[in-house]
């Protein structure tokens, strides 16, 4: 497939869908998208439920992903993201519209010859309820954070795999949420009792959250920054792209051969059932998640029901 389209060449932003190359970033196609919708006489509230539908696929995969380089697995990973790490409902009906959404989308850019395979062609369209997130048990912890720590960097443990598996294991934090994070969020006033705040900017208003974290977190943290100096101009903690962080918690799930996916939503899963079954309130997990009361229904009926399938499988394996 040839990618001669003039102007694609020269600008990020195509004026024309005959412009669109397999190089040309996610965000910059939605308006054609939509204009293409419109000339098929979509109504204006399909438009706008696709168009929002794929600005949550920039919010999880990156806006500025080449076209070219989608996946089906990425989009699967974003349809489990939706279900069980947004924190936010997904009901039966938005779950079937936007795998209609990428569907669409993914067939219009093939049909335009911009890509030579179709990565939504291979998404399934499921119905029943949802199904229940992957979560790990305590042994799994145990493995994995076993696991972690023998990672290595060059002749020595690398730091990074372990600080992100406790950080993740103590905040259940997200990932975007983990790709900014500053040195100046952690206090440490009190290395006894350290805490992460968790900032966030919606609507010109600035909202954060405080949370716990464990001292020993604090002493392989330190250790991180000393074999992850802060690049030139970067200040982030992570000096990784976030979806590095991603790779690094599948190997460490591969290594400790857990049976799914070791992810960013699994982790946060796990963090949040972890509190459930120590008795800490519902409140004060809804509030570290970050969770509004409405979302929090669904969700702590999840929780439960993760941490009732822990039961079962413990009682299983005796």
């Amino acid at each position: 497939m040839s990618d001669i389209r003039q102007p694609s060449l020269f600008h990020l932003t195509p004026q024309s869908p005959e412009e669109i190359s397999r190089h040309t970033p996610f965000a910059a196609t939605l308006t054609l998208f939509a204009e293409n919708l419109a000339k098929e006489g979509k109504t204006r509230n399909t438009i706008t439920s696709f168009i929002s539908d794929l600005n949550l696929v920039g919010e999880h995969l990156d806006s500025s992903t080449p076209v070219g380089q989608f996946k089906t697995s990425m989009l699967n990973d974003f349809l489990e993201w939706l279900e069980n790490g947004r924190g936010v409902p997904c009901s039966r009906k938005s779950y079937a519209r936007r795998v209609t959404t990428l569907k669409v989308y993914f067939k219009w850019l093939n049909t335009l010859g911009t890509i030579s395979h179709d990565p939504a062609k291979a998404l399934l369209q499921r119905s029943g309820p949802a199904p229940l997130s992957n979560v790990l048990n305590e042994d799994q912890i145990q493995d994995a954070l076993h696991h972690a720590q023998m990672m290595k960097k060059s002749d020595e443990q690398d730091y990074r795999p372990e600080m992100l598996f406790r950080l993740l294991l103590e905040t259940g934090i997200k990932k975007s949420e983990a790709s900014r994070l500053l040195p100046d969020d952690i206090d440490r006033s009190n290395p006894k009792a350290p805490i992460l705040t968790i900032r966030h900017k919606r609507k010109n208003q600035y909202k954060e959250r405080r949370i716990g974290l464990d001292s020993d977190w604090l002493k392989v943290y330190d250790l991180y920054r000393q074999q992850y100096p802060p690049k030139s101009g970067k200040e982030e903690i992570f000096t990784c792209t976030a979806r590095n962080l991603e790779y690094i918690l599948t190997d460490v799930g591969e290594r400790a051969e857990i049976p799914f996916k070791l992810s960013f939503e699994a982790m946060r899963w796990t963090s949040a059932v972890r509190d459930y079954r120590q008795d800490i309130s519902e409140d004060a997990i809804r509030e570290k998640l970050g969770l509004s009361k409405v979302s929090w229904y669904e969700t702590s009926n999840k929780i439960k029901r993760l941490s009732e399938q822990l039961d079962r499988d413990n009682i299983k394996s005796q």
